[in-house]
């Protein structure tokens, strides 16, 4: 089983750097997973339409409605990160692209019914597939790179590999739906 702790273990790997054994431990390298593993993972998982992070909802509308230009709006789950697609529900892909806005947690548009897919913060690194899992460990690794090697060059080789880390585990990830359903920005982004 994974944990956040396993995950920063394997960028101190990487970097030759001693392990810890928990995010609260009182040594440098433990500071360190703690202060930036959340942001890292959260930059990761709104980088790209992760199949394993990808969630689907139907929204309730709000009780109060915008000010102005739109009808109704609808407050994004707590868990959301990034907004993928808001639809109406029907299979005409044409007749389900709505006119939408997002501000703040809210959505604001004149549909009565949307539903929402969308990137969730998933905690749990036991549902993280496995190339995202190895991108994540690669990207700490580059951001701890210089604080704890104090090696500028060293720093830069790491964001290297991090880099083509995360290009491989966005390709794979994008190219695992079946070839009607990957959207072709999502498998242009998994190539950059």
């Amino acid at each position: 089983m994974a944990s956040v702790v396993d995950i920063c273990n394997s960028a101190l790997n990487l970097l030759g750097a001693s392990t810890i054994s928990a995010l609260t431990e009182d040594s440098k390298n433990a500071r360190l997973c703690n202060q930036r593993y959340e942001n890292i993972r959260n930059r990761m998982f709104r980088s790209h339409a992760w199949n394993c992070l990808t969630r689907r909802v139907s929204l309730a509308k709000d009780s109060d409605a915008p000010v102005v230009e739109y009808a109704n709006q609808y407050t994004l789950p707590a868990d959301c990160l990034r907004v993928l697609k808001i639809h109406t529900g029907t299979t005409d892909s044409i007749a389900s692209d709505i006119d939408y806005v997002v501000e703040g947690r809210k959505i604001k548009t004149d549909e009565g019914t949307v539903f929402l897919v969308y990137i969730s913060l998933v905690t749990d690194p036991n549902e993280y597939d496995t190339y995202l899992t190895e991108a994540l460990a690669a990207a700490i690794a580059a951001d701890l790179a210089y604080a704890i090697t104090n090696n500028a060059t060293l720093a830069k080789n790491y964001q290297t590999i991090a880099d083509e880390r995360l290009r491989e585990a966005r390709f794979i990830d994008a190219t695992e739906n079946s070839l009607g359903t990957v959207e072709s920005n999502e498998f242009t982004d998994a190539r950059l």
